[in-house]
């Protein structure tokens, strides 16, 4: 993942010209996309000439597609619904009329975020336990929302269109060279050398584009209420991290703006800003950190004597209780991670992410009616939170209570919309429970996310032929099999006639 991420994503937007077409669907449907089989785009289409936001968002999809098919995505309800509630308060400063903003964490542990397109933004973990406060973390979404914000990847693909089939050539070699490299860097830097004046053209537009992300986040980051000065904080942190590492290529042909540079330019915005109103950091903040440390390192790895020397030098630190308690969880330890717990639900009860945690570790400690009614008293008072809910139902599968999970799971997905992973438990829950026939039904929403739609149409008319099916369940099964085969005869209609792309 690391840098290298940034040239290929350039060389998809510029090769990526998707069908426009979505069809959403009803509540907690996956919004259809583009079919498992594609043709490359006629470059030389009118068509073409513009990618527009729902090219990019179908190109998003597929590319968190195949992110979580090579287990890249970080599958932490916890830590999704924290990054989406941070990213979505800078999101509504940026009021870019129509575009959904969707924030999720990466599991590497190089220091990285990125912008897909259609408004996907991946935080890697490592990024995240390397924060040292909320604001820099903020700071690193509001860059990578201006990079959404000013429609960077349809730029570039503009800015290319008339490139020669020479210098696409070099831009494919440099994303070659930055996959082995682990450097997109070096990459670009290659490319520029063998293109000439052209090719290093399209170096200034990228680096052109970092400082502008810079400028048009940073303001963002202020509006939101967060410290503006966290973007210039955590490009401290890129520069110690990354020590000497570029200091053999030229800075003529690095890609992103060097670090002290970056840093002098935000501090002197921030100087010349007028002053906003500020909030502290979250709650959540500091526990959240110490989640993804514990749950992105090596499943062999044992933290408990990191957070034993840490908690000696500070004994009041309840983030660091929390990590000493998930630690204890994952050595196999769960009745000591539930004593630490309990504690610390009882002093911040409204703290959803506290209480989660301490059912789990009650419910693998053994002590399944306590765990239970830790999940009931939290969900009084925060119903329909995502992971808690989710949470719970995993927890009521395990002890064989699958109608309750079933209707827990339909009762939180009737008002927000699913993730695959969600699907499939749903999908889990309702076969568990004898609802067959809801049971291929999310099975064809999760194939869907998956982009097999033949597949997904295959799962539909199993659940049409399910017995004891709802009149309901009827209609909306019936009615999501059209909506599906509709979107492929208009895929179909839109290759017929059109050449198959040159082997």
């Amino acid at each position: 993942m690391k840098q290298r991420l940034q040239p290929a994503l350039l060389l998809l937007a510029l090769f990526g010209s998707l069908a426009s077409a979505q069809t959403p669907g009803g509540r907690g449907d996956v919004p259809l996309g583009p079919p498992v089989q594609s043709t490359l785009p006629d470059l030389g289409s009118n068509a073409n000439t513009v990618i527009t936001k729902a090219d990019e968002y179908q190109l998003g999809r597929m590319m968190m597609r195949d992110l979580r098919q090579e287990n890249g995505y970080f599958d932490d309800p916890e830590t999704t619904e924290y990054l989406q509630s941070v990213g979505s308060r800078i999101a509504v400063e940026a009021q870019d009329g129509g575009q959904t903003f969707t924030f999720f964490a990466v599991r590497d542990k190089a220091i990285n975020a990125f912008a897909l397109p259609g408004g996907f933004i991946g935080m890697n973990t490592g990024l995240i336990t390397r924060t040292g406060n909320e604001s820099e973390l903020a700071g690193v979404m509001a860059h990578e929302i201006g990079h959404v914000v000013q429609r960077h990847i349809a730029r570039a693909y503009i800015a290319q269109r008339g490139s020669s089939l020479t210098a696409l050539a070099g831009l494919l070699g440099a994303v070659l060279i930055g996959a082995v490299t682990g450097s997109a860097d070096a990459g670009m830097g290659v490319m520029a050398m063998s293109q000439g004046a052209a090719m290093q053209q399209q170096i200034n537009f990228t680096r052109m584009e970092e400082s502008e992300a810079d400028r048009v986040g940073i303001n963002f980051l202020a509006d939101s209420g967060f410290d503006p000065n966290g973007m210039a904080g955590f490009f401290s942190i890129i520069m110690r991290e990354r020590g000497n590492e570029l200091d053999e290529i030229p800075s003529l042909l690095l890609t992103h703006p060097l670090d002290q540079v970056r840093i002098g330019e935000a501090r002197a915005r921030v100087g010349s800003m007028t002053p906003r109103p500020r909030r502290p950091d979250s709650e959540s903040y500091p526990f959240i950190r110490e989640r993804v440390r514990v749950l992105a390192a090596a499943s062999d790895s044992d933290l408990r004597g990191h957070y034993e020397t840490l908690r000696r030098n500070d004994p009041g630190n309840s983030a660091l209780v929390y990590g000493a308690a998930l630690a204890e969880m994952k050595s196999g330890s769960p009745a000591t991670a539930a004593a630490w717990l309990k504690g610390l639900a009882t002093e911040q009860p409204k703290l959803t992410l506290l209480q989660i945690a301490l059912a789990q570790a009650q419910y693998a400690a053994g002590q399944k009616s306590e765990a239970v009614a830790t999940f009931e008293r939290a969900l009084a008072v925060s119903p329909r939170h995502v992971p808690l809910s989710v949470r719970y139902a995993e927890t009521l599968l395990d002890m064989g209570r699958a109608k309750k999970a079933h209707q827990l799971l339909l009762d939180l997905f009737n008002v927000e919309t699913p993730s695959p992973e969600q699907v499939k438990l749903i999908a889990l829950a309702a076969s568990a429970a004898g609802d067959t026939g809801d049971a291929y039904y999310y099975m064809s929403e999760y194939h869907i996310s998956s982009g097999d739609l033949m597949l997904a149409t295959q799962q539909l008319d199993l659940a049409l032929a399910s017995p004891d099916l709802t009149d309901v369940q009827r209609k909306r099964f019936q009615a999501r099999r059209e909506e599906i085969r509709g979107y492929l005869r208009e895929q179909r209609n839109d290759r017929s006639g059109r050449a198959p792309p040159a082997g």
